[in-house]
């Protein structure tokens, strides 16, 4: 599968700081490309986790209420910004592919100075409109003063977050996974390192509370994305823009169209997901305060096995999209298949290592005598292997998006997703009782891997392009 293609027609040399991700052994780049992705991912949810630990034990459980639903709002802000982005980043992808320079100063111009404006927008009217969001997600009231505060502040920081977002997933599709990383361990470290100095006061800081949290987390937002364009303009990286080229931040709407025709089924899949996830909580909440408690605490042992996935996947569409601008479609279908056999053996070793000593790791969120615990262990050992399929997917729509399919991947998500699951669970529950509950997860998942082995093999979406030529002379969408 390492076997290179016939080299494809001379292209613009590749400027320093790019990384080409079109020639070489394709697992070592694949590895080498994921494995920066994957511990970004990891270090976002221990810096989540370390939050909470924070805010839980210095505020109570009114304040950890607070921030959960505050928190809530920013996750689905970010799931659209990941929409749009990862658009940027397979625009991006595929003009480096071609040795299109500009091309890729010209995408990251228009996605920064799109979404930052757009960013400052949704801050100052989330900012304002805050006890009407916390209104109608039914914030308990006693945490409602306490989540005011917290959102309002996330608001202030949500800028530099979001600009943050595009200009690192721009950066994977250069092919450079590894200064996000970096930037990434900056923002971990200040953000779970100012939260109880802000929450406490320590150190001669204010004493703000549960404000406080969000404050660090506000500051570690603009103070990577200033590490981040320092580091961008010191290593004279692919994405910088200087002198003339400072006009590409004000968008072109040729591609502004691609980005939004492209990045709003992206970011939908997102919301897709997570609204399913809430209409299954809402039939396990039925099943009892136990069995609520052991799925949510296995869910956090999930969020890490789910972790290979996501990042090999990512992976492979900036891998992927460097190659579509390059047109070597074999090396495509290698990378897709050598996708999927490292993403299966990372998935199928953490199920293992997890479903070894479940025990140990679930006692550590219910205690070792908690009525919870064995309802837990009997959750992961039904449904656990879902995500053998789920990453096989994800691998997929990973490489046709690169092209810029983004309608059938959501459509198959959703179809996985409520009726064949939705419908796996009310058809069997009368018979197997809660156990429909938990096979219709990775039944859900079989069938979504199905239907996209099937919409890759029959390589339609080979024929779809992000933009018909060079980003600055055309952007025609093919949906």
């Amino acid at each position: 599968m390492d076997a290179e293609p016939t080299p494809p027609a001379a292209r613009a040399p590749r400027r320093a700081g790019g990384h080409d991700l079109t020639s070489g052994p394709i697992a070592r780049t694949l590895l080498l490309f994921a494995l920066p992705t994957l511990g970004s991912n990891i270090l976002q949810s221990l810096n989540g986790s370390i939050n909470a630990i924070w805010v839980g034990r210095f505020l109570g459980e009114n304040a950890l209420a607070a921030t959960s639903n505050a928190n809530l709002v920013l996750f689905l802000a970010l799931a659209a910004v990941f929409g749009f982005g990862l658009a940027a980043t397979i625009i991006v992808g595929q003009n480096m592919g071609r040795g299109d320079i500009e091309g890729v100063r010209r995408a990251m111009g228009t996605s920064v100075g799109l979404f930052g404006v757009a960013s400052v927008l949704v801050a100052a009217l989330g900012y304002a409109a805050a006890p009407t969001i916390l209104h109608l997600l039914a914030t308990p009231p006693a945490s409602v003063p306490l989540a005011e505060a917290y959102l309002r502040v996330i608001f202030i920081g949500m800028p530099g977050a979001f600009t943050l977002v595009v200009i690192t997933m721009g950066m994977r599709g250069t092919g450079d996974s590894m200064t996000p990383f970096v930037i990434m361990i900056l923002n971990v470290l200040l953000d779970s390192g100012l939260n109880p100095i802000f929450i406490r006061g320590l150190f001669g800081a204010p004493a703000l509370g549960i404000a406080g949290s969000a404050t660090a987390t506000a500051i570690a937002a603009y103070v990577s994305l200033a590490a981040l364009i320092v580091t961008i303009y010191a290593r004279d990286l692919p994405i910088r823009l200087r002198g003339p080229e400072l006009r590409w931040l004000l968008p072109d709407w040729a591609l502004v169209k691609v980005i939004l025709v492209k990045g709003i089924p992206m970011g939908l899949q997102m919301f897709v997901i997570t609204f399913a996830g809430i209409a299954l909580i809402g039939l396990i909440n039925r099943a009892g305060v136990d069995v609520t408690a052991a799925y949510g605490v296995t869910l956090q042992l999930w969020t890490y096995i789910q972790m290979p996935a996501m990042a090999i996947g990512g992976a492979v569409s900036a891998m992927a999209a460097q190659n579509v601008g390059a047109r070597q479609w074999g090396r495509v279908d290698a990378i897709t298949g050598w996708g999927i056999g490292i993403n299966i053996a990372f998935t199928a070793a953490l199920i293992l290592l997890v479903t070894i000593a479940d025990r140990p790791m679930l006692s550590l969120f219910l205690g070792s005598h908690s009525p919870a615990l064995p309802i837990a262990e009997h959750i992961h050992a039904r449904a656990s292997w879902a995500f053998l399929f789920f990453g096989v997917t994800m691998v997929l729509f990973g490489a046709v998006r690169a092209t810029g399919a983004v309608i059938a991947p959501l459509v198959i998500l959703s179809i996985s997703l409520f009726p064949i699951r939705l419908g796996f669970v009310f058809t069997l529950m009368p018979i197997i009782g809660r156990d429909a509950l938990w096979f219709s997860m990775p039944m859900s998942s079989l069938c979504s891997m199905l239907m996209a082995i099937g919409y890759y093999r029959a390589g339609t979406w080979r024929t779809l392009q992000m933009q018909t030529t060079s980003p600055h002379e055309a952007g025609a969408v093919a949906v």
